[in-house]
C-alpha cells in the first residue's frame, strides 16, 4: 500500500467527521441528510479497514477464474490481499435405474477449499474431498509464484487440463446430475496427478503446460483409461506425461480450445515377452462454450490411443473382446435455456439436453476383438433450477442405447452447493 493510499481515506474521514459534527451543530439542515453523512462515513470507515486487513477486494468473474484453471469457488484465494481463505461445494445424487439394477442414494462429494496467500506472488491452494462419505482425497494441493502479472509458475498436485470438467467440476458451473461419460471414462475426471508447470495469459487467450506423473497403464482396461490415474498416492514417476491447453475467449462468455495429453504408462514395471512394454498414451481434445443471454451451449471431442495396446493386454492377461482399445473415442453437444435470463429474477431455471456418443473400443489391437456393448450412445433430458447462483436442483433423465441392447436407463436428481 503506497502512503498516498494509506493517508488519503484517513484525511477524507477526518474531513467528513469535521463537516458531519459542523453541520449538526450550526447548519439548518434536515436529519435524512445528518444520516447520509453518517452513512458514508461508516462506509469509507469499512474501506479503510479492508486495505489494512487484506480480505478480499473483488471477487473473479468465472472467465477470470477458468483462465486459472478453476472454477469460482476454488478461486477464492486469489481474490485475496494475504491471509487465509476458505470455501467449498458439495452434492447428493439420486439414482434410479431401469432394470434390475439397485436404486442409490449417495452423498457424493463434500469439499473443503483451503488457500493461503503468503503475499502478492505466492499463494497456496488446496481441495480437499470427502467422497461417498467415508473417503478422504487431496483433490488438487499446490504453490503458485505468480511471476508477473500475466504469467504464474505452479507446483504441487494439478488438475490436469484437459477437457471442460476436469478444472470445472463444481456441480454449479456443469449442466447434469452426472459429468458427461466422455470427461469421466476418456478424460478421467477428476484426474489429477504430481507435477509443475506453467500458466498463463495474453490478451483473449489463456494457457496452461505441465510435466506430470504418467499413468500406471495396468490398471486400464476394455471399459477406458479410468483405471490408470495414480492421484498423487506415491505416484511413480519413472515414466513422465507432458499435459496443456489453450482456449481463445473472444467475448466474455464464449470460449474455443484444445487440450492434449501424452505419456508413457508402464513406470518400467510391464513386460511382455521379456521385454518393457511402451504403451504411450496421447489424448486430444476440442471444446468450446457460449453462454450468451440465458443460452447455453457446450461441445467436446476427445480421442485417446494407447501405443502398444496388445502387447500390453496380453502383458495384464486380458484376451478376446477383454483387451484395452488401441483408440478410443467420445464427444456430446449440450444445449440448455435459462426460461428466466430476460426477467429481474435471480432465479435461473434452465432446462437443457446433451447427445453424447462414448467408443472405449473403437479400434482394437490384432489378435483381439471388440465387445459390441462398449460403443454406447447417450441421450438426456433435463432441468436444473437455480433459486440463488450458489444453490441447484438438478433433474433429468438418460437413455443408453448399444449394439448388444444392454444399455442402463437411469432417473436422476441431484442437489447441490458451491460457496
Amino acid at each position: 500500500m503506497t502512503f498516498r493510499q494509506a493517508i488519503l481515506p484517513t484525511i477524507t474521514i477526518l474531513f467528513l467527521v469535521f463537516l458531519g459534527g459542523s453541520i449538526k451543530a450550526y447548519a439548518q439542515v434536515d436529519t435524512t441528510s445528518v444520516a447520509e453523512l453518517e452513512r458514508r462515513i461508516e462506509i469509507l470507515a469499512e474501506e479503510l479497514e479492508l486495505l489494512r486487513s487484506g480480505e478480499a477486494i473483488q471477487e473473479l468473474t468465472a472467465d477470470e477464474s477458468r483462465a486459472l484453471g478453476l472454477a469460482p469457488s476454488a478461486a477464492a484465494t486469489y481474490t485475496r490481499r494475504s491471509g487465509l481463505s476458505f470455501a467449498g461445494y458439495g452434492e447428493m445424487l439420486y439414482e434410479n435405474y431401469s432394470g434390475d439394477k439397485t436404486t442409490q442414494l449417495d452423498y457424493l462429494r463434500a469439499i473443503f477449499y483451503a488457500g493461503y496467500r503468503f503475499n502478492d506472488r505466492f499463494l497456496f491452494n488446496s481441495e480437499i474431498e470427502v467422497e461417498h462419505a467415508n473417503e478422504i482425497f487431496v483433490e488438487f494441493a499446490y504453490i503458485d509464484w505468480l511471476a508477473t502479472k500475466n504469467l504464474g509458475v505452479r507446483a504441487g498436485m494439478l488438475l490436469i487440463p484437459v477437457g471442460l470438467v476436469n478444472e470445472l467440476h463444481e456441480p454449479t458451473v456443469f449442466i447434469g446430475s452426472e459429468r458427461p461419460v466422455t470427461e469421466r471414462v476418456i478424460i478421467p475426471s477428476t484426474w489429477r496427478e504430481n507435477g509443475a508447470g506453467i500458466y498463463g495469459f495474453s490478451g483473449d487467450l489463456a494457457y496452461r503446460l505441465y510435466v506430470v506423473n504418467g499413468f500406471k497403464g495396468s490398471g486400464f482396461s476394455a471399459s477406458g483409461l479410468r483405471g490408470g490415474r495414480q492421484k498423487g498416492v506415491k505416484a511413480k514417476a519413472s515414466s513422465l506425461a507432458i499435459t496443456g491447453r489453450v482456449d481463445y475467449s473472444p467475448t466474455p462468455g464464449m470460449f474455443v480450445g484444445a487440450s492434449f495429453y501424452r505419456g508413457r504408462t508402464d513406470q518400467n514395471e510391464i513386460t511382455e515377452g521379456g521385454s518393457d512394454v511402451k504403451a504411450t498414451v496421447t489424448i486430444a481434445e476440442a471444446h468450446a462454450q457460449m453462454q450468451y443471454r440465458g443460452i447455453d451451449l457446450r461441445g467436446l471431442y476427445a480421442i485417446a490411443t494407447v501405443g502398444e495396446a496388445g502387447r500390453l493386454s496380453r502383458a495384464l492377461g486380458l484376451e478376446g473382446d477383454s483387451g484395452i482399445g488401441e483408440r478410443l473415442v467420445g464427444g456430446y453437444l449440450q444445449a440448455g435455456y435459462n426460461l428466466l435470463s430476460q426477467t429481474l429474477s435471480d432465479i435461473a431455471v434452465t432446462p437443457f439436453i446433451r447427445y453424447e456418443m462414448v467408443d472405449t473400443q473403437a479400434e482394437m489391437p490384432e489378435g483381439f476383438t471388440r465387445k459390441m456393448s462398449t460403443k454406447n450412445n447417450y441421450f438426456t433430458a433435463g432441468i436444473e433450477v437455480k433459486p440463488i447462483p450458489q444453490v441447484v436442483l438438478k433433474i433429468d433423465h438418460t437413455w443408453v442405447s448399444n449394439d448388444a441392447d444392454t444399455g442402463v436407463n437411469q432417473f436422476n436428481i441431484n442437489v447441490g452447493y458451491a460457496f
